[in-house]
């Protein structure tokens, strides 16, 4: 496999240990594959279950072939008498997908749930992620601009049929007036 695109899709977390005294815990994740890492946003959501609904790219043509897992490391902010830091991880097993996409040509995982491992090697919590591995980068690309380009174009038509909608109605008011008044006329004579 010389390129291939994965996208992972980080939806959210349940039943995360709250490491702050006081207020609600804020959480951003740091994902690793190979050599490369992405960081997520801050987590919106309350208590014990953060949301982040973000997507990041990882580019196979520069990563590490013998990259076989990712690393989803759960960080807490700074915040609420807090001093920030390591929460827990989660550890998939990606040579399967990138096996079976590099095959197919494309492969989509829905979001699945994966436990949370903490610093003391116990589980706690679950992060859900889910995952689309694409074989050939070019084909990424050009599917990415032929979505932005179907985007595009059905809102063109949505407006298109909204404004032959309207048109359509004033004529069918316009021709139901005309024949009011002309039975209207029929009726006096």
């Amino acid at each position: 496999m010389n390129t291939g695109i994965l996208e992972v899709l980080l939806v959210n977390a349940e039943g995360i240990k709250h490491k702050s005294l006081v207020g609600t815990p804020s959480y951003y994740v740091v994902i690793e594959c190979g050599t490369q890492s992405h960081r997520s946003k801050v987590s919106s959501g309350k208590n014990k279950k953060p949301r982040w609904n973000e997507k990041f790219i990882f580019d196979f043509s520069l990563v590490d072939k013998s990259s076989t897992h990712l690393k989803c490391r759960i960080m807490t902010t700074k915040k609420h008498l807090t001093n920030g830091g390591f929460v827990g991880e989660a550890k998939v097993y990606i040579g399967g997908i990138i096996t079976e996409g590099s095959d197919k040509g494309y492969i989509e995982i829905r979001p699945a749930a994966y436990n949370v491992v903490l610093e003391d090697d116990t589980y706690e919590g679950q992060i859900k992620i889910g995952f689309k591995f694409i074989a050939n980068k070019e084909n990424y690309v050009i599917q990415k601009r032929d979505f932005i380009a179907e985007e595009k174009q059905s809102r063109h038509s949505i407006r298109e049929s909204m404004m032959n909608m309207w048109r359509i109605s004033w004529w069918n008011i316009f021709f139901l007036y005309k024949k009011k008044c002309s039975k209207d006329k029929q009726v006096r004579n």
